[in-house]
């Protein structure tokens, strides 16, 4: 899965009325009832918005987007009325769409700061952060959810006249592990206790107008590492600002190779002033900003697609000549700048959900000391309480971060860019219970089926958005696939699941993101807690008419394994799936387990030209004297319809591109 760093059609009616949110956030009667008979909502419910105030807030500070952000919550809480853009404010963006859809009466604020002075009777005051201890920002946002506050720091207070009820300055310091000690010791018995969220205090933001100059490019599409070199690079055009900063990317953005580096050293004017290697002390110094990479198995600092990396160095007084060698591989993309790239500006995005709610939010990276606080949250909260947010650390985070939740007994909804959830959690529309009918292949032949199927449905905030602008392609529906999407919409975004299932033309199937109700692994879980997950996830698909799922297992020796016999038995016994789709490292899985077939998900890299090649060669290993069923992943940050239906059309008379429904159908019929 790549990390996750990274709206409603104006056609259908919307149901009247809609769940209410009592204050103290109990989940009412109406929420604990639906047409199948599903147990009481996971989640809050929200009050349905009837006129929304709304403004663009794409171009404020993560400062003043942090206060408006925490406003909402506190209005929103009560009935949702206020909505922010955060893309760009035109009518081409998510933001917008979804707003536009919903056909609700809606004043624009020019100046959303406005909305401050507004809605100011509606809050006790502010609770203000320290800026020299980022992560006072969480707990101020967990005491501006429970004190009916806005967060804020001390300028913004006095600007607006907010009366300072709670000021966090001096109270912490960096360590991280005290600091939410105290916010779990101190705030735990007051916070909701249906969901646990995860976001960073702090954002990078990136400078306009920076000037970079290119330094080096590896032309040629590696992935076996095999131009490893140590190669000198020449940043002295840069000398006589003070810092230099150089930025590693990917030079080919769509297939995941990007730059490896794994040890450094700068020489200024011949004579050594640094030399490090990744993910070590040493290197914490020059790393200027590494969010957007990982950390590799050979102790490597990578990115892929659109990540990057940059270290910053400060030569000498009067040095003329400032050469970085660094061992490196892959498809790197080096270039190099005098002015400082990003600026640190506080996390604002899915606040208004968590003060609305009156979560606790934290950050902890899942390792070390920190993984040990983390894992006591998980502890605490009962079973089936969701993390909604992420983790640090990227996608080591995520792995080593799902793992504990998992074992926690809690599924992720990854959220931490869910834009105005509080909006879209109250405003209702009508979801089909109908499964999609199976265009069946009654008379199998000696053939490749081939279903694609779109990644990161579980990702609500990626349904929210990239989702939304590739829907919109105007090539979708011209080949078959299908699209991974989130169960937990039903409670966080109905509007969102009804637009995507009402627009769906026959060629697109809705299925049901990792690993059903929540990213999670099966293989983590304790087992009496995982068969309470089986059964939400059961309810969900129900009410959604979705019955195939792409599932994570869970790792071994570094590898994602078959999902176990016992855990299949359970998919099949509490869910109506008829297949599934399964994370897998290895060449082609085509399996039944538990009665259910299983089919490992197959990738390769780069676009539909270089796609065909590597199915190509899978198949020539074939035999071709029964069916091979290939489950082929998609990345969806890097490809859309478009591609797809260029795909299709390099396929030949070897292969038949079917919906996952007719693949597991088949499957299920052929497999012994």
């Amino acid at each position: 899965m790549v990390s996750r760093r990274t709206f409603l059609a104006g056609s259908g009616a919307v149901t009247a009325g809609g769940i209410g949110l009592v204050p103290t956030l109990t989940t009412t009667a109406a929420a604990a009832s639906s047409t199948s008979g599903s147990p009481a909502r996971l989640l809050p419910a929200f009050n349905r918005p009837k006129h929304l105030h709304y403004g663009d807030a794409s171009k404020l500070s993560g400062h003043d987007q942090t206060l408006l952000t925490t406003l909402q919550g506190i209005v929103n809480r009560t009935k949702p009325e206020l909505y922010f853009l955060y893309d760009t404010g035109t009518q081409s963006t998510p933001d917008a769409k979804w707003l536009t859809d919903m056909h609700l009466p809606t004043t624009l604020y020019k100046n959303p700061l406005d909305l401050v002075a507004k809605y100011r009777h509606r809050v006790r005051g502010a609770i203000v952060y320290d800026p020299a201890v980022p992560d006072s920002l969480n707990v101020a946002t967990t005491l501006a959810g429970l004190e009916d506050c806005v967060v804020a720091d001390a300028d913004q207070a006095k600007a607006h006249g907010l009366r300072i009820v709670k000021d966090l300055r001096g109270k912490f310091d960096d360590d991280r592990v005290k600091t939410y000690r105290w916010q779990l010791d101190n705030l735990f018995p007051r916070v909701t206790h249906k969901l646990l969220a995860g976001l960073p205090p702090t954002r990078v933001v990136a400078v306009e107008n920076v000037q970079w100059k290119e330094i080096a490019r590896e032309t040629r599409q590696i992935r076996d590492s095999s131009n490893r070199g140590n190669f000198d690079l020449d940043v002295s055009a840069k000398l006589g600002k003070g810092k230099v900063y150089v930025r590693w990317q990917d030079s080919f953005g769509d297939d995941g190779w990007g730059p490896s580096v794994s040890e450094v050293w700068v020489k200024a004017n011949g004579v050594e002033i640094a030399h490090f290697k990744p993910n070590t002390p040493e290197e914490a110094q020059y790393l200027f900003d590494g969010a957007n990479s990982s950390i590799g198995g050979d102790a490597n600092r990578f990115c892929d697609g659109g990540g990057y990396y940059i270290y910053a160095f400060d030569p000498p007084a009067g040095t003329t000549s400032l050469v970085v060698t660094v061992t490196m591989w892959n498809q790197y993309l080096v270039s190099t700048t005098d002015t400082a790239p990003t600026r640190i500006e506080p996390f604002a995005y899915f606040r208004d959900y968590v003060v609305a709610t009156k979560a606790m939010v934290s950050w902890l990276p899942p390792g070390g000391a920190t993984g040990a606080l983390l894992t006591e949250h998980f502890a605490k909260w009962p079973t089936l309480a969701p993390y909604m947010g992420w983790f640090a650390n990227d996608v080591s985070g995520e792995w080593d971060g799902v793992d504990l939740a998992s074992k926690g007994g809690s599924p992720v909804i990854a959220a931490d860019f869910y834009m105005n959830g509080t909006v879209h959690a109250g405003f209702t529309a009508p979801i089909s219970e109908k499964v999609r009918p199976v265009r069946r292949i009654t008379k199998p032949k000696n053939k490749v089926y081939l279903t694609l199927t779109f990644g990161e449905g579980d990702n609500i905030q990626y349904c929210q958005r990239h989702m939304r602008d590739l829907w919109d392609d105007p090539k979708r529906g011209e080949a078959p696939a299908n699209w991974t999407i989130s169960p937990m919409l039903l409670e966080t975004g109905p509007g969102l699941f009804s637009h995507f299932q009402r627009t769906a033309t026959a060629n697109d199937l809705l299925v049901c993101g990792p690993s059903g109700a929540g990213y999670t692994y099966p293989g983590s879980w304790v087992p009496a807690e995982f068969t309470q997950f089986l059964k939400l996830t059961g309810s969900q698909l129900r009410r959604t008419g979705m019955d195939q799922v792409y599932s994570y297992s869970h790792r071994e020796n570094d590898k994602w394994v078959v999902l176990s016999e016992e855990i299949a038995r359970g998919f099949a016994k509490y869910t109506p799936l008829k297949g599934i789709m399964q994370t897998w490292d290895g060449d082609l899985l085509a399996v039944r387990q538990g009665g259910l077939p299983i089919a490992g998900q197959w990738g390769a890299p780069g676009k539909a030209g270089e796609y065909k090649t590597a199915l190509d060669a899978q198949v020539a290993k074939w035999d071709g004297t029964k069916p091979l069923f290939i489950s082929g992943g998609i990345n969806a940050w890097n490809w859309t319809p478009s591609d797809i239906a260029e795909l299709a059309s390099l396929l030949d008379d070897r292969y038949e591109l079917v919906l996952a429904n007719a693949f597991f159908d088949l499957m299920g019929r052929v497999l012994p």
